[in-house]
């Protein structure tokens, strides 16, 4: 995308936490539209600063941050100036949200998502979360095509699997049908875990604990097998999956970078090169394909959905099918909400 001064869009951002803080660094990268307000549970702007200043995964912020007053930050590189009004409401609704076209909320809090469609003044919210209240769940490779702004008012951005695994499944459907898919996730540790054994609290209801205990065990030291609700969420953005699709997780000790190692059985005889040719043929910005012997480091910063990585690519008796997916389920997700923003302004 092209760098613009000009901002198409105004916008907030609720809950500055990892997704938050990805996708603030995305717009600033971008320059297509313009954070003018955070809002966010803690109540320290210096911190705030701070954190936006210092990331352990993204590296220091391209450009200068500071407090300029009790409620505001400036972000500031060369002639780019932003001035970002900061409040402290844990309720969404309570936030002043005038002169903001659309707002992020990233919180994870369910209530903040329940409440996105009562709002005044910002035309759209993007719920950074599968929510089935949404008016639509968009999930660029599937079904942008359908979204009208006009109708929909409220969107989920799916959740970071999802938008990597779909766009992929959907061409292998639509190129020769699929009968079964298993999936194996492997995903970063969450803010929620626990450095030491103990209850795992939850974002989405902050005054609870989770029920599936392994979530609290000590997240540094090991694998945690862990239910996923990515089946489901495929399932309903490309409906040729319905009750096709299995799935299953591990949450893992690394900070960022996932992946996703995918066997399927197809409908009709494929081969290997005909499948490579045709996830080759892919819009790369959204799903691209890798043959270099890298790790999950080096894909930090991947803005793609998805990297399919070709050195696992195999078909075996023309209908079994193994597919191993790299994705960075923080920038490459949140570079697809800043997606949903250039949609919007179409």
């Amino acid at each position: 995308m092209s760098r613009n001064s000009d901002a198409n869009m105004k916008v907030g951002i609720n809950g500055l936490g990892r997704i938050g803080r990805n996708v603030l660094r995305r717009l600033w990268e971008t320059r297509m539209h313009r954070c003018v307000h955070i809002n966010d549970l803690n109540p320290d702007i210096e911190n705030i600063a701070y954190l936006i200043l210092h990331d352990s995964v993204l590296g220091r912020f391209p450009g200068h941050v500071r407090v300029s007053g009790p409620r505001q930050i400036n972000l500031e590189s060369g002639r780019e100036r932003w001035q970002i009004q900061v409040s402290n409401q844990p309720v969404i609704k309570n936030v002043d949200w005038s002169g903001v076209a659309c707002v992020i909320d990233s919180s994870g809090v369910e209530a903040n998502a329940l409440a996105a469609r009562d709002l005044n003044g910002p035309g759209h919210v993007i719920v950074t979360h599968s929510f089935t209240e949404a008016d639509i769940t968009l999930v660029f490779g599937v079904n942008e095509k359908a979204f009208d702004p006009s109708r929909h008012r409220v969107i989920s951005s799916s959740i970071c699997d999802a938008i990597a695994i779909a766009p992929v499944l959907k061409a292998v459907s639509d190129q020769c049908g699929v009968e079964q898919v298993f999936i194996t996730t492997m995903h970063p540790w969450l803010s929620y875990q626990n450095l030491m054994d103990g209850p795992s609290r939850s974002d989405a209801n902050p005054s609870s604990t989770y029920a599936y205990y392994p979530l609290g065990r000590a997240s540094v030291g090991a694998l945690i097998p862990k239910p996923t609700t990515v089946g489901k969420v495929l399932e309903s953005v490309v409906p040729a999956l319905k009750n096709r699709v299995l799935s299953f997780s591990y949450r893992v000790p690394t900070a960022v970078v996932a992946s996703a190692d995918i066997s399927l059985v197809t409908s009709c005889a494929v081969d290997t090169r005909r499948l490579e040719t045709m996830l080759l043929s892919l819009n790369e910005r959204l799903v691209r394909c890798s043959n270099e012997m890298l790790i999950s480091v080096d894909y930090e910063g991947e803005t793609a959905s998805a990297v399919v990585d070709q050195r696992w690519l195999e078909v075996r008796d023309e209908r079994y099918v193994k597919l191993v997916l790299w994705y960075d389920n923080e920038f490459g997700y949140s570079s697809r909400v800043v997606d949903i923003l250039d949609l919007i302004c179409k």
